[in-house]
């Protein structure tokens, strides 16, 4: 609805088929589906992970846990392709600004003050 309406809808699925990504890219209109890949390697997710997650999925006490005992296919032809290593949060955030402004998606669509 909110895509229909006009406006910028962001949604974070940790999405780790290929075959579900491309059901949610068919669920939209041609050119309205942008896959974002935020790229992090294993071992920088489990250290940033602040519930101990990765580190609980690790010892077995979490089934089917992406990374660990369930796969993850990455993106083979995302739109946008973020290598997070080494790079800040404000750093991302730019590099999709950046794409969304080669596109000619106006600025007035997103608040470039707090980032998107």
């Amino acid at each position: 609805l909110m895509a229909d309406a006009g406006l910028i809808v962001i949604v974070s699925f940790i999405s780790p088929f290929s075959a579900e990504r491309r059901m949610a890219r068919e669920l939209m209109a041609d050119g309205e589906f942008v896959e974002v890949y935020v790229d992090t390697p294993f071992e920088e997710c489990a250290r940033r992970d602040p519930k101990g997650l990765y580190a609980r999925a690790l010892n077995g006490e979490i089934k089917n846990f992406t990374g660990v005992d369930s796969p993850y296919e990455a993106p083979e032809t995302p739109e946008v392709h973020l290598r997070t290593l080494g790079k800040s949060a404000e750093e991302m955030v730019d590099a999709l600004e950046h794409w969304l402004n080669e596109r000619d998606i106006a600025e007035d669509q997103y608040d470039s003050g707090g980032g998107i």
